[in-house]
């Protein structure tokens, strides 16, 4: 799924439930607990329940919780207020962003060729998600039909190289290193994207295997093509 912070101007900029979860190491539905719980006494008045549709996962929908600067800081506080000087962190670093550059749109001729732009670029990532579609439909069809894949299985399996997918996994914060083992995120494996299974080398090392459910499995095919996509963009832009 990326970061979930919402890059507006930084007086409307949110956080999500998630990415706080993800930030304390806490479970998604017990921060959404405490997003209530906070709610409900009027102590986060302004914190906003949403609901988020993944059209490349299936259609599906999730809640969580979109939150200002303020009420990110209560609720960090009363989950784990060790974790507070990493919420500040992150947001210097959304409030550094730079706002992207508008368009003179008192000059007619800038206001259409911005509005060409980005009729342009939707187009082409219509275009190259449709492209897509096929590959993806191969793997919910292989996902459905067998059980748990581990990182190699699933590069191979959408073609991947896979120094890229693992720096795409870590980037994208569904897994992260643990030791030399990787480890997925608290809210993908309550997504039910992935399950851990433990295991003992030959040596007596005790190992715990990270693998992709079915489930999974056709979740990160439907990111893996929006990464690409997103790619394939940026490459486009740097060449004009």
């Amino acid at each position: 799924m990326g970061s979930m912070l919402t890059l507006q101007a930084a007086a409307d900029a949110t956080m999500s439930s998630r990415e706080i979860a993800d930030l304390t190491g806490k479970r998604h539905d017990n921060v959404m607990r405490v997003c209530r719980e906070l709610k409900s006494t009027g102590v986060t008045p302004q914190i906003e329940e949403c609901r988020v549709i993944n059209d490349l996962a299936g259609g599906r929908e999730f809640t969580e919780f979109k939150l200002n600067k303020r009420d990110s800081h209560v609720l960090v506080a009363r989950l784990s207020p060790e974790f507070t000087g990493r919420l500040v962190d992150r947001w210097m670093e959304l409030e550094a962003a730079p706002a992207p550059a508008l368009p003179n749109f008192a000059d007619p001729v800038a206001a259409a060729r911005a509005w060409a732009d980005a009729e342009e670029g939707k187009q082409r990532a219509q275009r190259e998600l449709a492209a897509a579609a096929p590959a993806i439909e191969f793997v919910q069809r292989y996902a459905d039909s067998t059980g748990t894949k581990g990182f190699r299985q699933v590069a191979k399996l959408l073609g991947a190289k896979e120094n890229l997918f693992r720096e795409f996994l870590i980037d994208q914060k569904i897994l992260y290193r643990l030791g030399t083992e990787l480890t997925p995120h608290a809210q993908h494996i309550d997504a039910g994207r992935f399950c851990v299974k433990a295991g003992t080398a030959e040596s007596g090392h005790a190992f715990n295997s990270a693998r992709f459910t079915p489930k999974g499995v056709t979740w990160v095919a439907g990111e893996w093509a929006k990464h690409q996509v997103a790619l394939r963009q940026q490459g486009g832009q740097h060449a004009a």
